[in-house]
């Protein structure tokens, strides 16, 4: 048999070819490093929809339940006041600083009252109470602004109930709500005092939610 050629002897690698196949192996293997996602770009807002606010975004729509036409509860006609099953007073009423609650937008109207301030003047309100005169009334006032709910538990007077928030805004009336009642009554919108007066008052005033108050010594 012919003798067959022997192989060549392997050619030496430079250090950089070395060097260079390693890097290509190397990045062979690499786990591949997902692409940033695109930054988003800001939000342009036409100027043309800015309209009258001056070149400013339009503020929040505030929350206010509005006041209907017609009285949603209407007193009985031969309804009495003070209730027959009011329950008689078992301490006595609470001595409270007092204040003044103005009307500007109805006619200047007024009340003066106690200003409960305090977790035991709130939770006690006006109950027992079996008489208010007109001009007066009870106002509450709480360190936070919250959807607030009031019942009429031993009240044995129908209130008007007058949610108002903190720059003085009625966001809400619950009108002759009725004495001795548990359920639940609210408006629906965060305030920061709510004022009771004599059922009817509010009408009779003209005084009507998204109208402002003056507090004064509150």
């Amino acid at each position: 048999m012919p003798a067959r050629p022997l192989p060549s002897p392997p050619r030496a690698r430079s250090p950089l070819a070395i060097a260079l196949a390693l890097t290509a192996t190397l990045a062979a293997c690499e786990r591949r490093i997902e692409e940033p996602e695109p930054v988003a770009r800001e939000r342009v807002v036409d100027p043309s929809a800015l309209g009258a606010t001056g070149g400013k975004a339009p503020a929040p729509k505030r929350c206010i339940r509005a006041t209907p036409d017609k009285p949603a509860r209407l007193l009985s006609p031969d309804q009495k006041i003070p209730d027959p099953t009011c329950p008689k007073d078992p301490s006595g009423p609470f001595t409270m600083r007092t204040g003044t609650v103005s009307f500007p937008e109805a006619g200047d109207a007024s009340v003066s009252v106690e200003v409960a301030e305090k977790e035991a003047e709130r939770t006690r309100g006006l109950m027992y109470r079996r008489r208010m005169l007109d001009d007066m009334g009870m106002i509450f006032v709480f360190a936070e602004r919250e959807n607030h709910q009031f019942w009429m538990h031993n009240t044995c007077i129908p209130l008007d109930m007058l949610f108002i928030d903190d720059d003085g805004l009625i966001v809400g009336i619950q009108e002759n709500v009725p004495t001795m009642d548990d359920s639940t009554f609210e408006v629906g919108c965060p305030s920061k005092y709510v004022l009771e007066v004599n059922a009817g008052w509010t009408r009779k005033h003209g005084v009507r939610a998204g109208q402002k108050v003056k507090l004064e010594g509150i």
